[in-house]
C-alpha cells in the first residue's frame, strides 16, 4: 500500500515551506506524499537508539548526526532552493559536510541515511526512497526492519547501490562511510516487542 497523496499537483519546496495544515508530508518528484501517522513506541525506540549511538561515536569528529524531522533537500542541479523538488525527512542521517547544513536543514546528499521500517513505509522505503537517494549520491543506505529483525544495507559505487547486503538485527554493523563507526543490536532487539505472527 502505498502512501497517501496530498493532491496531483506538481509542487517545490516553496509550496512545502508555505504549506499550513499540521500534516507533515515529503516531496519527490515534485509529488507530495502524506507521511505516516505517529510511528510506534517500538519504531521510535529504533530511530533513538540508532540516533543516541552514531552521535556518541562521532562526538568530536566533523560527522553530524541528526534525527527526524530534518528536511533534507535534494536537488537534481543547481536550482535555488524554491525550485527544489525533492525533500525528505529520514529518520537519522549523517552529514560530513558541514557546507550542506544551514538553517533550514540540509540541502544536498547526505552521508548516511537510516529509515526504519514500519508497515505503513516498508514498500515506499525500498521503492521510492531508495531511488531518490542513489540518485543523489547519498553514499550508505540503510533499511531496519524492527519486526523482521534484519537490516538492509545499500553502499554506493560508480553511482549505484547494486546488490544490497542483508542482515541479521545481531552483533553490530559497521557503517561502511563512517571508519570506525558501527551500531551495536543486542540490547536494543530485547527491549523491542516480540513479533506477531
Amino acid at each position: 500500500m502505498g502512501l497517501a497523496l496530498r493532491d496531483d499537483r506538481y509542487h517545490t519546496y516553496a509550496d512545502y515551506l508555505a504549506w499550513t495544515e499540521d500534516l507533515r508530508y515529503e516531496l519527490i518528484d515534485g509529488t507530495a506524499y502524506l507521511m505516516a501517522p505517529a510511528p510506534t513506541l517500538a519504531h521510535q525506540d529504533v530511530v533513538g537508539e540508532i540516533y543516541f549511538q552514531l552521535r556518541q561515536a562521532l562526538e568530536g569528529k566533523s560527522c553530524r548526526a541528526f534525527v527526524a524531522p530534518v528536511d533534507v533537500r535534494l536537488p537534481k542541479a543547481d536550482e535555488a532552493d524554491d525550485q527544489v523538488d525533492t525533500v525528505l525527512q529520514p529518520d537519522v542521517l549523517v552529514v560530513c559536510d558541514p557546507s550542506r547544513l544551514d538553517r533550514r536543514g540540509v540541502r544536498g546528499a547526505p552521508d548516511l541515511v537510516v529509515e526504519v521500517l514500519s508497515s505503513a513505509t516498508a514498500s515506499h522505503d525500498h521503492v521510492w526512497k531508495r531511488r531518490v537517494y542513489e540518485r543523489s549520491g547519498v553514499r550508505e543506505y540503510w533499511l531496519v526492519h524492527p519486526i523482521d529483525r534484519m537490516i538492509t544495507v545499500y553502499r554506493l559505487r560508480d553511482g549505484e547501490y547494486g546488490k544490497p547486503e542483508v542482515l541479521e538485527l545481531a552483533g553490530e554493523t559497521v557503517v561502511g562511510v563512517l571508519p570506525g563507526v558501527s551500531v551495536t543490536w543486542d540490547g536494543l532487539v530485547e527491549r523491542l516487542p516480540k513479533a506477531e505472527y
